[in-house]
């Protein structure tokens, strides 16, 4: 053998064999704490937050088809790939280094198409997800430049002199693969039924200790479910702050959509556009975080009669309509060019946006009581953030049931929670600290 990376006399390659081993490790357990955090929170207190903008979002990648294969996160594979290249520099031996080296092609190879398919699909990146990136090009990089390497190419040429695995070593790795990935099947599936029990009965006296906050002085005329003419007579009432760019915002579309469906005729729910963008000085730290949600706002409550048809369509189009020109074809379409320059929907919208601003502080970095989206006051009870179904469902036939009536002492002011974004489920924060 010319070279090598792990075997003695190696030296300070070996170190960093090591710390690009141990950094796969620590960016995978992470990657897989967020994702339990994040779908199942054990309290509704407590979740995993990870969202800087609409494009830095871990939330994304957390409820993604790809974050877990038949309740296995995703994680656990680059897991035992660090450790495999920890271990590989612990005990060295010429087949562990040759083993090792074979599956840094294939481990950068499946971190290169995460990549993009969080990049082109999901629009958005996960910036734990980035450090295992980073991490497992390294950990190419060393065996290639580094790496144990034949004298002969061998007939396959450089798949030959690359991948070279041990047999033995191989096998041990893919039982031991398989093992773990059966122990997370059953700890996910503990966890779900976990959710449906004692962790959604949590929640739901959480929710009762909460304190009542007073509905807007304006409540906005855009309805998402009405089965009374007042508000006010829906055993359920929800009034949602949302903005139509914002990831935790489309999961919440997408789940209050299927719990419309179980609670029907049960059920006001009213928008209160509040879009980070320009046009919102309620919270104007956040003003720039979601670019054209403004525009859209507009355009959806221009018309209020198209407002359930725009609403729909600008969900169903998410990633699209963060492009100035759908938004410009959307507006078109429905004839709705009128609406960024008609000072009556830019009065209506100031006027929604403004009721941010009459509820007390719920972080000291921003004025606005509403500060964060989505933020629902569901009952006159304050969740900001986002919910699992099996907790939302929860708190709703608690609702349905007089649960209320039983009453709890008053608690926190609000409560802080996150599940967001793509095929989501929920996410994380601390009460009263999260922003």
């Amino acid at each position: 053998m010319a070279r090598a990376l792990t075997l003695p006399g190696s030296g300070l390659k070996r170190l960093w064999s090591f710390l690009a081993g141990a950094g796969m490790i620590a960016a995978s357990v992470l990657t897989i704490r967020h994702f339990y955090a994040a779908n199942f929170p054990e309290s509704i207190f407590e979740g995993s937050f990870c969202d800087l903008s609409a494009f830095f979002n871990c939330d994304s990648s957390a409820f993604s088809s790809i974050a877990q294969w038949r309740g296995v996160p995703m994680g656990w594979a680059g897991l035992l790939v660090g450790l495999l290249v920890v271990l590989g520099t612990i005990f060295p031996s010429a087949a562990f280094e040759r083993t090792n080296k074979s599956l840094a092609l294939l481990n950068a190879l499946g971190a290169l198409a995460l990549l993009g398919y969080s990049i082109f699909f999901l629009q958005s990146l996960c910036l734990l997800c980035s450090g295992y990136y980073l991490f497992s090009l390294l950990n190419l990089f060393l065996f290639w430049r580094y790496g144990i390497r034949s004298e002969k190419r061998g007939p396959l040429g450089f798949l030959g002199t690359y991948v070279r695995p041990s047999l033995k070593i191989a096998v041990v790795a893919l039982a031991a693969l398989a093992a773990g990935a059966f122990a997370f099947q059953r700890f996910t599936e503990a966890k779900k039924e976990a959710q449906m029990g004692g962790v959604s009965a949590r929640v739901v006296k959480e929710f009762y200790a909460l304190q009542v906050v007073p509905w807007p002085s304006f409540l906005s005329p855009y309805f998402l479910a009405q089965a009374s003419p007042r508000f006010e007579d829906a055993p359920i009432q929800i009034v949602e702050f949302s903005d139509y760019l914002c990831p935790d915002c489309l999961f919440l579309h997408q789940q209050l959509t299927r719990l419309k469906s179980e609670f029907a005729g049960k059920m006001n729910i009213v928008y209160q556009f509040y879009p980070l963008d320009a046009c919102n000085q309620s919270v104007a730290e956040k003003a720039g975080l979601h670019p054209g949600a403004c525009e859209l706002s507009l355009i959806a409550a221009h018309n209020p009669g198209l407002f359930p048809v725009i609403h729909e369509e600008i969900y169903a189009n998410f990633q699209a309509a963060r492009s100035p020109e759908w938004r410009a074809e959307l507006a078109r379409r429905y004839g709705l060019e009128a609406a960024l320059t008609d000072p009556a929907t830019a009065e209506m919208l100031q006027r929604i946006i403004a009721t941010g601003t009459e509820y007390e502080r719920t972080s000291e970095k921003f004025r606005a009581g509403i500060r964060s989206t989505p933020t629902m006051i569901v009952n006159g009870r304050m969740i900001i953030g986002t919910l699992p179904d099996a907790h939302m469902r929860a708190i709703f036939e608690s609702i349905l049931a007089g649960a209320e009536k039983t009453g709890a002492a008053a608690g926190g002011k609000f409560i802080e929670n996150w599940v967001d974004t793509r095929k989501a489920k929920p996410v994380r924060t601390k009460a009263e600290t999260k922003n």
